[in-house]
């Protein structure tokens, strides 16, 4: 892990091959009723055990330091119980970092930590979302020129993502805004974009032309079912050259990706992910290298 100024940053998609990536330490996670997700687990009474919870994060942080990605870590601090998942709270653009505007009551001084980290690093911040509440679980650069930004008013709204859309529109890139219904919290519940022009992606939770979208620019789509999107299956991280960061409970969509090549790393985060949030969600892309 390092805490060093960053001289290199930015990324351009989901899947050029990660350098640097930002993390929260699960020191104060617990499991709060923020998501449709976490209110369903604590209702079923499953169990959170913090000491499972910071080893499982452990195992992530060395998976990612094996794949050669440079670890850095927002400052954590005692009532921001959820910052452990860096996903939300700011996003990485090529013209620099999005600090968003968070909704749920227990994560809206998250955008704090996101926000000094960057000050530290020497990252500027690109734009800050005004118009409305909206989260960087949202926001999915599937490629050059082609970004999704979802809402399900739960969480981000819709006025939120067409305000960050009209930002990727003013650079000349692509942008949708894609509704959803709000259990499944953000877009990345349900679209992963595993690999070049290969996409994970639980299509029975869009009714509007997502899937369609992404088959017109050459996608692959490997279907998610309902259940598995709101188990976090299609909740994952490229990590470029061919290798995929995701989740033990994965293990049908992680079988999938490895029929189509992909080297699939898949620690156990059973205490994230019934908690609300998987590998994509415990990550936000400092730089990824450009696509070949």
């Amino acid at each position: 892990m390092s805490d060093d100024p960053i001289a290199a940053w930015g990324a351009d998609s989901e899947t050029g091959r990660l350098t640097d990536v930002l993390l929260g330490s699960p020191e104060f996670f617990k499991w709060q009723p923020v998501s449709a997700v976490s209110r369903e687990s604590m209702r079923r009474g499953e169990t959170f055990d913090h000491q499972t919870a910071m080893a499982q994060h452990a195992r992530m942080v060395e998976a990612y330091e094996r794949a050669g990605v440079t670890v850095r870590m927002i400052e954590t601090r005692p009532e921001l119980t959820y910052s452990v998942f860096t996903r939300d709270s700011s996003v990485m653009t090529p013209w620099g970092a999005i600090i968003c505007m968070l909704q749920a009551r227990a994560r809206r001084g998250d955008y704090v930590s996101a926000l000094q980290f960057y000050q530290r690093a020497g990252i500027p911040i690109w734009n800050y979302v005004t118009a409305g509440h909206f989260e960087g679980g949202d926001l999915i650069m599937a490629e050059p020129g082609l970004v999704f930004c979802g809402y399900g008013g739960e969480r981000s709204e819709e006025a939120g993502a067409e305000q960050v859309a009209g930002w990727f529109r003013e650079q000349g890139w692509e942008a949708h805004t894609v509704p959803f219904p709000p259990y499944f919290v953000h877009l990345d519940v349900t679209l992963g974009i595993a690999a070049p022009k290969l996409a994970v992606v639980c299509t029975e939770a869009h009714q509007g032309p997502l899937a369609e979208i992404l088959k017109s620019h050459g996608y692959e789509i490997i279907e998610a079912s309902y259940g598995e999107a709101i188990q976090l299956g299609c909740n994952l991280v490229s990590l470029g050259a061919d290798r995929v960061l995701s989740s033990r409970r994965a293990t049908r969509v992680n079988e999938q990706l490895r029929a189509h090549g992909l080297d699939v790393l898949d620690p156990d985060l059973s205490m994230f992910t019934l908690g609300g949030g998987g590998p994509h969600c415990l990550s936000q892309y400092l730089r990824r290298e450009p696509d070949a």
